[in-house]
């Protein structure tokens, strides 16, 4: 199946989410969707420079498939926005990622980051991450959005 994703910035959650349903429809491989899915978001929304997974090992979280720069392979549960969302299993939305104490910079470009958990029952699987170089990026309506695309992901792993 092929998607049209010419311009950032076009597309709306719903949108996306169609498309996201679409592209992950009969896959239950997890790095396989987990790349296309980094892909779709990536090159649907403007102003991100971060877009992927990482993947909880039982110990820490584990990079996954992403779009955008070399990203930190490794991070604990006990350190910076995305083991905070890992470790409370709770939505991270931040305006300045500059005013988090434990923020762990991969990208010295990256702004603001809004990171969901992914969780299966009482299983956590890790974390979809989406990193800005604008502050203030990511509001309400792109926390709601995202929520529900990393639904999706959840949901394909059958």
């Amino acid at each position: 199946m092929s998607f049209d994703v010419t311009t950032a910035g076009e597309w709306t959650y719903p949108e996306l989410a169609d498309a996201a349903k679409h592209l992950l429809a009969g896959e239950t491989d997890r790095i396989a969707n987990a790349a296309n899915l980094s892909a779709l978001v990536y090159q649907s929304l403007a102003e991100v420079n971060w877009v992927g997974f990482y993947f909880f090992d039982g110990t820490e979280l584990v990079v996954g498939p992403f779009q955008g720069k070399p990203a930190c392979v490794r991070i604990p549960l006990d350190r910076g926005v995305c083991g905070a969302a890992a470790r409370t299993r709770t939505t991270q939305r931040v305006r300045d990622v500059h005013a988090v104490a434990d923020h762990i910079a991969c990208d010295a470009d990256s702004r603001s980051e809004l990171v969901v958990p992914l969780v299966r029952g009482d299983e956590l699987i890790g974390v979809f991450d989406l990193d800005s170089p604008v502050p203030a990026r990511f509001g309400a309506d792109d926390q709601h959005g995202l929520e529900t695309i990393a639904t999706i992901f959840v949901e394909s792993l059958g």
